[in-house]
C-alpha cells in the first residue's frame, strides 16, 4: 500500500526567536498536535535530541536521516540564524493531507496570517509523492523532491495538492479528493 510523503518548506522573515515570527514559532507546536490527531496522519519527522540549544543541523533526527535544506536555502544555519521552517510528514493518502491543511482549525487560521511570517518565495513551499508502505523517507530524499518540483513542475515524481498525481502515476482531480476529505468531515 503507497503512503503519502509530504514536504513544507518557507523562509521566515526573520530567525527564530525574533519578534517578528514569534507568534509562527509559539502557534507551531499546537500545530505540530494537530497534525498528529488528524485523520491519516501516520508520522512527521522529529529530532531525537530536543535539545534546544542545538540548531536542526546538530539534531539526531534518528530514521529521518541527518537534517537537510533545499537549495533556495541560503541562510545560515547558526544557532540565532535560522531561517528555514519545514517539515517532512507521512499520511494515508491525499484527503487526509488536503483534510489537515485546509479545514484543520490551527492550520487554516496559520495559513491565513503565513504572509506575515515569511517573505515572497520563488520556489514550491510544499511538495507530495508516493512512497512504499515501509519505505522512510529522509530530509535529503524531501529536499529532492521540492526541488525536483521547482525544476519540473507537478509530475508524479513530486506534485502539489493542485495537480495531483495517485499511486500509479495517473492524475487526481482535486473535485475527488475534496469530496473524499469532506466524507470524513
Amino acid at each position: 500500500m503507497a503512503l503519502l510523503g509530504f514536504m513544507t518548506f518557507s523562509i521566515l522573515r526573520a530567525p527564530y526567536g525574533d519578534p517578528l515570527v514569534q507568534e509562527f514559532e509559539d502557534r507551531t507546536p499546537d500545530v505540530f498536535q494537530e497534525a498528529e490527531r488528524a485523520p491519516g496522519f501516520v508520522a512527521r519527522a522529529k529530532a531525537i535530541d530536543d535539545d534546544e540549544w542545538k540548531t536542526n543541523h546538530q539534531r539526531d533526527w534518528g530514521v529521518w536521516g541527518p537534517f537537510a535544506v533545499p537549495r533556495f536555502y541560503l541562510g545560515g544555519i547558526a544557532q540565532g540564524h535560522s531561517t528555514q521552517a519545514q517539515t517532512v510528514s507521512i499520511w494515508s493518502d491525499l484527503a487526509s493531507v488536503w483534510q489537515f491543511a485546509y479545514r484543520g482549525p490551527l492550520h487554516r487560521l496559520a495559513l491565513q496570517d503565513r504572509t506575515r511570517w515569511f517573505g515572497q518565495q520563488n520556489w514550491p513551499i510544499y511538495c507530495a509523492w508516493w512512497i512504499e508502505d515501509q519505505h522512510q523517507p529522509t530530509w535529503g530524499e524531501a529536499c529532492g523532491r521540492l526541488e525536483h518540483l521547482h525544476d519540473h513542475g507537478a509530475t508524479p515524481y513530486s506534485f502539489t495538492l493542485r495537480k495531483m498525481f495517485g499511486p500509479n502515476g495517473a492524475a487526481v482531480g482535486m473535485e475527488a479528493v475534496r469530496a473524499r476529505a469532506m466524507e470524513r468531515a
